[in-house]
């Protein structure tokens, strides 16, 4: 079950990348634990599971990017449409390394990722406020744990240098650093009242719950297609 901190328990003078964080950690811990990402932690994807995870990434990248642009004339969501944050490219860019040009009508997105999609779309719609919580879900995560997954990709592909893995690249050690520094910055701008704090931390919540049942779907495929050979 998921819990929610309300404000008799962390008050508003707590940024709310710090409750976010309060919020989410128990789900956080089970998404990285949960199906393909727990292969992929362990360097056990093989090049064709990897690409399948980082064709349904895009898309809900496409998705979120689009909404952050579409909305970039709203002040609380102004700091949030970063270029440099941005990874539906360089996905684009990895998937067409490893895959081949094709890849986005030959790999079928998972009705997991779809729907997340469709999830996000609705959400850029009616209330574009809370894409703030899908960026603190996808790009702090991608910030944080990016080199220690490039290294993994690298070496469980046996990837030439730099290549395939521009999906973990923000720039250098002291670029992650700023662009992590002003993105919480610019999240905890966006909570100036009780409700839109708890808004944040619900649609994170859910945002999590969400990436548990992708990962949960692809690590299905991944063992009904590999683990029977690898036995």
């Amino acid at each position: 079950m998921i819990g929610h901190l309300r404000n008799s328990e962390i008050g508003m003078s707590i940024p709310i990348t710090e409750r976010l964080k309060a919020a989410t950690r128990a789900l956080h811990t089970e998404v990285e634990r949960a199906g393909v990402m727990r292969l992929l932690l362990r360097g056990q994807l093989e090049r064709a599971e990897y690409c399948r995870l980082l064709r349904n990434l895009h898309a809900i990248y496409v998705a979120l990017e689009a909404g952050l642009s579409q909305h970039a004339g709203v002040a609380s969501l102004a700091a949030l449409n970063c270029e440099p944050l941005f990874r539906s490219t360089a996905l684009r860019d990895d998937l067409n390394f490893l895959h081949g040009a094709d890849w986005a009508v030959a790999i079928p997105l998972t009705e997991a990722a779809t729907q997340y999609v469709e999830h996000v779309q609705g959400v850029s719609e009616h209330a574009p406020l809370m894409l703030g919580a899908h960026v603190y879900v996808r790009y702090l995560g991608d910030l944080s744990g990016g080199q220690m997954l490039a290294r993994i990709v690298a070496k469980s592909l046996d990837l030439p240098a730099g290549e395939g893995v521009k999906f973990y690249e923000f720039g250098s050690v002291d670029d992650v650093k700023t662009l992590a520094h002003a993105l919480r910055r610019g999240l905890d701008l966006m909570a100036d009242t009780e409700a839109s704090a708890q808004g944040l931390i619900d649609e994170a919540c859910a945002a999590f719950a969400r990436h548990r049942e992708l990962f949960e779907a692809l690590g299905r495929l991944t063992e009904a297609t590999t683990l029977p050979a690898r036995r």
